[in-house]
């Protein structure tokens, strides 16, 4: 019997995506044969074997308005003249070529919203394409049957201005041990000191990388941070260590996969997730990089948002920050790095990442796609 094919279709480069990859997997566990489409940027590295086909479009502009008509012009062909049985798009910006190739086709849909799209800070500042993605939203999502979302706030958020159903599954790695870990003198990492890790692929504006930046100028040399991964505050993270003379206490490293990650995460001693509570999709958003400090075995410094403050609390897991002064990040790293409880934080981490891991998370996935089956 001939496999069912499914095209999943994201914005990104494929690199660094974690959900999207664990999607395809769940897919390809259950049979289907899965084409994977994103696109391809001049800093994209090479993708890594998987189990599935990738496909990424080049295009002629990487940002801008133009990017994003020639990104949903491209993909609409590809979905359009590529055999599918269903399709799969994550997030509002590959919504509308998934929607109309589905119609035409007469095949499902399945929606994965990773955020509140329309209430990140990007859209904030510009009236006129918030209240485009807003009009596309409204139009296309209330029409769907099959949506899914990141966590139970989100999935809230969703039933209640639409009034339909959003199951949500959370972006959870694998309850795995590495192997082979790669000791601090392989990653190039200081010896003896006390290393907090900002990783993620998008430590953009309001999510208090500055001020955590900033907050290394008040901790001594024993004090390192690592920071992993792109985003549009980047460069800006650059200049200000350069200008606070921090280069002997700040790391950057450019988005790496998954499996290169994890031996950085894990040669860590503490995690940072510091969110500031300035807009909708930031007040109830749930990182990956919350799970990914858990399942290295590495205590979290968050801020107090509902669902990461939830998870924190149910398992002891970390503190918490009661606001951006760097001097108060700078503090508050300190007492706790060198608190008498950091040990049973650190050990509690082990519980959760037990308890919290994919094999359980993605059993809701699969009965979705069980459902279009």
């Amino acid at each position: 019997m001939e496999k069912k094919k499914i095209i999943v279709s994201v914005i990104n480069d494929l690199v660094t995506d974690q959900r999207v990859a664990r999607t395809c997997s769940v897919l390809f566990d259950l049979n289907y044969k899965v084409l994977l489409v994103g696109r391809e940027q001049k800093s994209s590295r090479p993708l890594e074997k998987r189990d599935y086909d990738c496909k990424r479009m080049k295009l002629y502009f990487e940002q801008g308005p133009q990017f994003y008509l020639f990104f949903n012009l491209r993909l609409f062909f590809v979905l359009l003249f590529t055999k599918a049985d269903a399709l799969l798009a994550n997030d509002l910006d590959t919504l509308l070529p998934n929607y109309l190739v589905s119609k035409i086709k007469g095949i499902p849909l399945i929606y994965d919203s990773h955020e509140i799209f329309c209430e990140v800070p990007e859209l904030q500042v510009n009236s006129v394409k918030k209240r485009i993605w807003e009009k596309l939203e409204s139009r296309i999502v209330p029409k769907l049957k099959y949506c899914v979302t990141v966590n139970q706030s989100i999935a809230d958020y969703f039933i209640n201005k639409y009034k339909m159903p959003f199951i949500f599954v959370r972006n959870i790695p694998d309850y795995t041990k590495i192997v082979s870990l790669k000791s601090r003198t392989d990653l190039d990492l200081p010896i003896g000191k006390k290393i907090v890790i900002l990783q993620g692929a998008g430590i953009n504006v309001q999510r208090g990388a500055e001020e955590l930046v900033e907050a290394f100028k008040y901790l001594d040399e024993t004090y390192f941070l690592l920071i992993v991964g792109s985003g549009d505050v980047i460069q800006q993270l650059k200049e200000n260590v350069i200008k606070l003379s921090l280069q002997n206490k700040v790391k950057f490293i450019n988005k790496i996969p998954a499996s290169e990650l994890r031996h950085y995460t894990s040669n860590s001693n503490l995690g940072v997730t510091i969110d500031k509570d300035t807009n909708m999709n930031y007040h109830f958003s749930l990182p990956n990089k919350v799970f990914d400090y858990m399942h290295a075995g590495i205590p979290i410094l968050a801020t107090k948002l509902p669902e990461i403050e939830n998870l924190v609390n149910a398992y002891h897991i970390g503190t918490f920050i009661e606001n951006h002064q760097p001097q108060h990040i700078a503090e508050q790293i300190s007492s706790f790095l060198c608190g008498d409880e950091y040990l049973k934080y650190k050990s509690n981490t082990v519980i959760a990442a037990i308890e919290n891991n994919w094999k359980t998370e993605k059993q809701k996935l699969i009965k979705l796609i069980n459902e279009i089956s």
